[in-house]
């Protein structure tokens, strides 16, 4: 199924400073990966679903505390009435996978489509493999759920858009990447994870 996604502003390659914005752009996904991206009003003609969105359309984030996040803080179940911020306390071993599922999704909630490991427990591989989410190498370091924190969008951004390559991609509500940076990721409004909207903001 095709779908395509309309945001008032496209950038596919946050790293490459010679890479333009595009105002009123779209990006053409089929299954799992980007069939098309360009201005929305250069369209191919096709029959797809069609998602508007406000905001900054830009690839998918990385977060570089994925093993710190998901093996060494608890992220409550909200029937616990905890709060939804991560925890550091001691996790049980049953509760491991759960714990990192939660922390996976909200993860998601902040344009996360890659995150960095290495992950030790096997319940929480499990959980990061069965989410979709890109596993890459990491040196364990400790940070939050937001890949923006500290970090430019140049460097938080996994991989840039290109036709051909994975559908892996996260719309903002910020007008540029400046405001991006300012505001955080936590203006999420959605993450798409291989074609799939995983989530969504309200």
């Amino acid at each position: 199924m095709l779908t395509l996604h309309r945001a008032a502003l496209l950038l596919a390659d946050p790293a490459d400073p010679a890479a333009q914005a595009v105002p009123d752009g779209a990006v053409l996904v089929d299954g799992a990966g980007v069939a098309w991206l360009g201005p929305y009003a250069e369209r191919p003609g096709t029959s797809a679903r069609l998602r508007e969105w406000p905001g900054l359309l830009v690839p998918g984030l990385l977060n570089p505390y994925g093993a710190w996040l998901l093996e060494r803080l608890y992220h409550p179940d909200p029937r616990e009435e905890l709060g939804d911020r991560p925890l550091a306390v001691e996790v049980p071993e049953g509760a491991l996978g759960g714990s990192a599922r939660r922390g996976l999704q909200r993860m998601l909630g902040h344009g996360t489509t890659a995150v960095a490991g290495p992950f030790e427990h096997p319940a929480v591989r499990t959980a990061v493999a069965r989410s979709g989410l890109t596993a890459v190498p990491g040196d364990g370091a400790e940070g939050g759920l937001d890949p923006l924190a500290g970090r430019s969008l140049a460097r938080a951004v996994h991989r840039p858009l290109r036709a051909g390559g994975p559908a892996d991609f996260a719309v903002f509500d910020a007008a540029s990447p400046a405001a991006l940076e300012q505001a955080g990721a936590g203006c999420c409004l959605a993450t798409v994870l291989g074609g799939r909207l995983l989530y969504r903001g309200r």
